[in-house]
């Protein structure tokens, strides 16, 4: 958690959800390119050198030499990579992992690989794949019978943000009390944490898709996850109470245009319904028609669009 805080403290990368498990994590990210953008070409040298140290030799040659045609196109041409870089989900990743990898291997005191295999990632197209691959990365815990309760999922995004909601509160129930003395959530705690180093995305400051926002609150989206922890904890024995649950909170559905049924599945089996995209199908229409402007060469272009069956499925379209 520290490492991929740091990361997105540094690239113009948002983090909107974490899973931290025993032997893999999730993450749902939101690539900034805009703020990139904005940079000045000092702030993206001292971002990159924060990373890369040896990388400031080089700029301080540059710098020296700057007289140079060549040394001002070489310099040009490195602040405009690592810019790119800097909004890059690979390079996030690499940053990430390869510094897990090298501290497990300190700690174990071994050598080789780490990691079973590259990440995998998927681009979440609309606000109902949005939404629902949050809840499903955020109900990790749940789901592996870990916990029964969202306030005793340590280590997940859905945690962090009822601490920081808690601390708000004047008036604390009994359980955001006992969440805020909780020890296995005390890097979350402390007075003294660096606020660029544990903010989350919020809800509320989330860019909508064609809209301002998204249609759901903060407070929305708690009283969803808790009522579907609940859900899963019924689903294997007893399905039709667990889906008479769900729709108790149709109103929250409804503002995602999605239904409880919809959205039972889409939380507890997101990673299988997709591949590369999730959404609706218009959603993942649009992206395959953009990925063949960008110049993908497909076998049959308009033959087979992969999540076509799962975007009916979970979202009736």
């Amino acid at each position: 958690m520290e490492r991929f805080k740091e990361l997105s403290s540094i690239f113009a990368i948002d983090i909107c959800a974490y899973a931290v498990m025993s032997n893999h994590y999730h993450l749902v990210l939101h690539v900034n390119k805009e703020q990139a953008q904005d940079w000045t070409d000092e702030e993206v040298i001292e971002r990159w050198t924060s990373l890369f140290p040896a990388n400031g030799r080089l700029i301080e040659t540059l710098y020296l030499n700057r007289d140079s045609k060549a040394a001002r196109k070489q310099l040009q041409r490195k602040l405009e990579d690592w810019r790119v870089r800097l909004t890059d989900l690979s390079w996030f990743m690499r940053c990430l992992n390869e510094f897990l990898a090298r501290r497990a291997n300190r700690e174990d005191e071994c050598t080789g690989r780490f990691w079973e295999g590259r990440f995998k990632s998927q681009a979440l197209l609309d606000e109902k794949a949005l939404v629902t691959c949050m809840a499903y990365v955020d109900l990790n815990p749940i789901r592996a019978g870990i916990t029964d309760a969202l306030d005793s999922s340590d280590f997940t995004s859905i945690q962090e943000r009822l601490i920081h909601h808690a601390k708000k509160v004047k008036k604390r129930s009994y359980r955001q009390h006992r969440l805020l003395t909780r020890r296995s959530a005390k890097h979350l705690i402390g007075r003294q944490i660096s606020t660029a180093k544990t903010s989350l995305k919020a809800l509320g400051s989330m860019p909508g898709f064609g809209k301002d926002s998204l249609p759901i609150t903060q407070q929305n989206y708690f009283e969803l996850l808790e009522t579907t922890s609940k859900a899963i904890a019924l689903a294997h024995s007893e399905k039709a109470k667990a889906l008479h649950l769900m729709e108790e909170k149709q109103e929250a559905l409804k503002s995602l245009d999605v239904g409880a049924a919809s959205w039972l599945k889409g939380v507890t089996n997101f990673h299988k319904h997709y591949s590369l995209a999730a959404g609706a199908e218009d959603s993942l229409v649009k992206f395959h028609q953009d990925r063949i402007r960008s110049g993908i060469k497909f076998k049959h272009e308009e033959k087979w669009i992969r999540g076509l069956k799962s975007a009916k499925l979970l979202y009736g379209t």
